[in-house]
Parts: C-alpha cells; sequence; structure tokens
C-alpha cells in the first residue's frame, strides 16, 4: 500500500482544502505509461483509497500495484509541487 510522508500530508492537505467537499483527495492515475497527479472532489468507484491523516489519496485500480511499497513525498519548487516515490523500506 501506498505511505504518504508529513510534507506529502501536508502539500495534498492544502491542495484539497479549497475544494468545498469532504471526500476531496488527490488522484494518481497511469496516463501513457506516465503517472498523471490531480486534484478530484470523490473517488471514482473502483479507486483504491489511501487515508494518511487527513489527506486523501485516491488510485486507480490499475495503478495501485505499481504504488505497493512506494512512499510519496512531495515539496514546493519554483515550478509549483512537485512529487516523488521511493521505495519503502
Amino acid at each position: 500500500m501506498l505511505s504518504l510522508t508529513e510534507n506529502a500530508q501536508a502539500i495534498v492537505r492544502g491542495l484539497t482544502q479549497d475544494v468545498e467537499q469532504p471526500t476531496a483527495g488527490l488522484r494518481i492515475a497511469s496516463e501513457q505509461d506516465q503517472l498523471a497527479v490531480s486534484v478530484v472532489t470523490q473517488p471514482q468507484p473502483t479507486d483504491v483509497v489511501v487515508d494518511a491523516g487527513d489527506a486523501r489519496v485516491y488510485i486507480a485500480k490499475d495503478t495501485a500495484p505499481v504504488l505497493d511499497n512506494q512512499t510519496l513525498d512531495a515539496a514546493q519548487t519554483p515550478d509549483g509541487v512537485g512529487f516523488t516515490l521511493a521505495e519503502t523500506v
């Protein structure tokens, strides 16, 4: 299962706090051999839900195996938010 660092949790909360839906979260899906990240108001029916504190991440069902045993980190960059994945140890 995907885990989130404290930085990632804080950034996900920041990205979703302005969305006026209690189910808002960050969605990760595979698109053209890359991972796409978007802010959504709710998960798709088949999404895997990861709750990390009050930060929610939704993973497309077909993408979930790729993110198993991974840790999501995030940081502000000059170009916006940057996400990185690392194998969970």
